[in-house]
């Protein structure tokens, strides 16, 4: 099974689809971003219709609804405005569960120290964000990703931009993720 890719991002505010790894580099570990309430599976993307895995994390989790998203300049309407706007930091009051079925991009999250981690996902990469962590998402130089969302109950989208200290959703997260750090939950 192939690891996340994650890692410090540097502080060069160039290209954002460029990695951005810092020299040298310093990768994050499973266990990191899990105490940090970020859940990972790899999953066989070309079989996601008939995913008996898949389909457990949707019933244990209580995802009933999915869609699909085709993220590229051909698909997109105002794709740079889109893709720029994904790429504000901000939180959401539920999770973010994407499943990158083709294609790759990054999404960056912030620490308890308030550092940038870049994952980079990639096909098969399902990926839960917990409910106020501060985010960000853009693609890659590829310029291309095809991603099922999943959410509980009818789907909001509803991104806050920073700040949100005050926001429920993110003294939650302080309270259950932030201020626990060295208490991994199961990643897997």
């Amino acid at each position: 099974m192939a690891i996340l890719q994650a890692w410090f991002m540097d502080d060069v505010p160039n290209d954002p689809q460029l990695p951005h790894q810092r020299n040298p580099n310093e990768s994050v570990s499973p266990d990191y971003l899990a105490e940090l309430g970020v859940l990972h599976w790899k999953l066989n993307p070309e079989k996601y219709e008939d995913d008996e895995e898949l389909e457990k994390i949707r019933a244990d989790r209580g995802y009933n609804y999915m869609d699909l998203l085709d993220l590229c300049p051909e698909k997109v309407e105002n794709y740079e405005q889109k893709l720029k706007n994904f790429y504000t930091e901000h939180i959401h009051a539920d999770e973010e569960i994407r499943y990158c079925l083709e294609g790759s991009g990054y999404f960056d999250i912030r620490d308890k120290d308030d550092r940038w981690i870049r994952i980079w996902i990639k096909a098969g990469d399902l990926i839960i964000l917990p409910a106020g962590i501060y985010h960000r998402f853009t693609l890659d130089t590829s310029n291309y990703v095809k991603l099922m969302r999943l959410f509980v109950g009818e789907p909001v989208w509803t991104a806050y931009n920073r700040p949100q200290e005050e926001h429920p959703a993110r003294r939650n997260y302080m309270i259950n993720f932030a201020q626990k750090i060295g208490t991994p939950l199961k990643a897997h």
